[in-house]
Order: C-alpha cells, then sequence, then structure tokens
C-alpha cells in the first residue's frame, strides 16, 4: 500500500509535465502563427534561452558586478521591453512574464518586429539576445549559431507546424 502511495505523486508529476509541455507546444503554435514565425524556431529559441522552465530569470550584470537588466520566463523577455507592455496593457507585473503562453507570445512579438527592422536573416535573429549595434556583429552571429544548432536538432514533430 505505502509502495502505491509513493508513485501516485512520480506518475501525477510526470503527467503534469507532459501535460505543461503539450500546453507550451500549443502556445508556439499559436504565437507562430499570429506572427508569422515557424513554431518551431520560437521553441528552438525557448530552449536555448531557458530550457523551456517558463520560471526562468536571468540577472544581465555588467563588468562590476551590477544588474544591468533582467530575463523572464520562457523566453527571456528583457526588462527594457517592460515600460511598453505596461503601458500596452500587455502585463501588469513582471509576474505576468511566467504565464507560459503570454511569454511566448511577447517573444514572437518582439522577434517578429526584429525581422521587419532588419529582414528575416539569422543574423537578423541574433538580435534578439545581442540587439542592432553594429559592435554586436559576432554577438548576434553566435546566439543564431547556437539556436540553430538547436533548431537543427530538434524532431520535426517537437512543436506542430502551422498550416494555412
Amino acid at each position: 500500500m505505502l509502495q502505491g502511495m509513493r508513485t501516485v505523486p512520480a506518475v501525477t508529476v510526470m503527467l503534469m509535465s507532459l501535460a505543461s509541455f503539450s500546453a507550451q507546444a500549443f502556445c508556439f503554435e499559436a504565437a507562430g502563427v499570429k506572427y508569422g514565425i515557424s513554431p518551431r524556431l520560437l521553441e528552438a529559441i525557448a530552449r536555448g534561452e531557458s530550457h523551456l522552465d517558463p520560471h526562468a530569470i536571468n540577472f544581465n550584470r555588467d563588468k562590476k558586478g551590477r544588474v544591468k537588466s533582467t530575463d523572464y520566463g520562457l523566453m527571456q523577455i528583457n526588462s527594457a521591453h517592460i515600460p511598453e507592455l505596461m503601458a500596452m496593457g500587455v502585463i501588469h507585473s513582471t509576474d505576468d512574464l511566467y504565464r507560459p503562453c503570454l511569454n511566448v507570445q511577447t517573444g514572437a512579438w518582439i522577434l517578429a518586429r526584429h525581422f521587419q527592422v532588419c529582414g528575416i536573416t539569422w543574423n537578423c535573429l541574433g538580435s534578439y539576445n545581442a540587439g542592432f549595434r553594429a559592435d554586436r556583429h559576432e554577438t548576434r552571429e553566435h546566439y543564431a549559431n547556437r539556436i540553430w544548432r538547436i533548431y537543427s536538432r530538434m524532431p520535426a514533430a517537437t512543436a506542430p507546424t502551422a498550416t494555412k
């Protein structure tokens, strides 16, 4: 009896993990359709940014160790976007960025805006992480290569593809 009770929580955790991944897959699909970006690419970015952890947080520090910005959630939305997201009513606090679908939608919106500025290229995808400054070209390239490696190793069925 006791042994059976131990397996129930393990099974519950496993089922919750599968349900969570399934929900996240839906989030990538919906955001991809809305912004015209491959859901698989969005998932690759989330894998590279947060290892698919919806509660991931990263503190970006300067050379003296001072926090200069913070990244939140699956897509690691940078705090630089928070004032605009609040003004548009997308979020009310940074805690909202831990909601997986909202975070993926926000990341896709940011990436779509970048693609409008610099075109749909791998170097432009690198601007999602490194911004647009000319002196950040190598950083953009490194990031794009990292995401490409993740993307190219993902099974085609990991995230559903958009259909019309």
